[in-house]
């Protein structure tokens, strides 16, 4: 049986934090892998499971730092035409982080990339983003508009979901996702072990729907969390120059965020009813 597989998103299908050097160094601009080695990720070990049973076409689409509108208007032409069996779509973490951020417009490109996609024959792979800003250790203050932001992404992927099917983790429901050894240095990408158990609830979920997969993905790593040491070295060393490329973008947002969780007042949403009384309900 043949399978055509291509993976849609931003840095996490890139690979990032899975370098096949097995360092545990990341780099916030998504380059932090040596030369020749590149990174490998979960997209990659799901690919290679379904390649125990099946001849496996697999085309990685994903870029780093890429944004919902960049998934719709850049990535997807690339696919060409022709049937698609499976196709993954994880991004929208990093529409979260910009200042011009739009949840209709996220809603918009995701129904496009979905429908192409669905269109052509896929089962969409999706998940369900979890509270970031709790991985992250932010201060209340600012997690919880952070947390806003992701759940009206959320809610567009429910949409995405009840229209389209297809499989759907849910990352919060995973308990792994709060512990430091799922994530790299970087705390926003998976580390080894984080790829492979997102490789692995996909690779679950496929079987169960009576894809054969002789080999899933394996669970085993040489990955350990970074020591308190390496955490702090990794802050100045990355972290802060990424915040300081991003200052212009990342810092007004943040504090315009901060003012509006004091003020209470709701951000609009151009998103179904349903998901706005959704959203309503999260902020009272």
């Amino acid at each position: 049986m043949s399978l055509h597989y291509v993976a849609l998103g931003d840095s996490t299908t890139v690979g990032v934090g899975d370098p096949m050097n097995g360092s545990s160094t990341t780099d916030l601009s998504g380059a932090g892998a040596r030369p020749g080695q590149g990174w490998r990720g979960w997209a990659s070990l799901l690919a290679d499971a379904l390649g125990s049973s099946h001849r496996v076409t697999f085309s990685n689409f994903a870029t780093s730092g890429a944004t919902v509108p960049i998934v719709a208007t850049e990535q997807l032409p690339e696919i060409g035409t022709g049937p698609i069996d499976l196709a993954s779509l994880i991004v929208g973490v990093n529409d979260t982080l910009r200042s011009t951020f739009d949840a209709g417009r996220i809603r918009d490109h995701l129904d496009q990339v979905a429908e192409d996609l669905t269109s052509r024959g896929a089962l969409l792979l999706t998940v369900r983003f979890h509270d970031h800003g709790q991985v992250f250790g932010l201060p209340k203050w600012l997690r919880r508009p952070l947390w806003n932001r992701i759940e009206q992404v959320n809610l567009v992927f429910d949409d995405l979901h009840a229209r389209f099917g297809g499989i759907r983790l849910d990352m919060a429901d995973t308990p792994e996702v709060y512990r430091r050894d799922f994530w790299s240095v970087d705390r926003l990408h998976p580390g080894e072990l984080g790829h492979r158990k997102l490789a692995r609830a996909f690779a679950d979920e496929l079987v169960r729907r009576g894809l054969r997969i002789d080999v899933p993905p394996q669970l085993d790593c040489a990955y350990r969390p970074p020591s308190k040491w390496a955490d702090a070295l990794w802050l100045v060393r990355e972290g802060v120059p990424w915040v300081g490329r991003r200052a212009n973008d990342l810092l007004p947002w943040a504090a315009r965020m901060a003012v509006t969780q004091f003020n209470r007042t709701p951000s609009p949403l151009v998103l179904p009813p349903s998901a706005n009384a959704e959203v309503q309900r999260l902020e009272a």
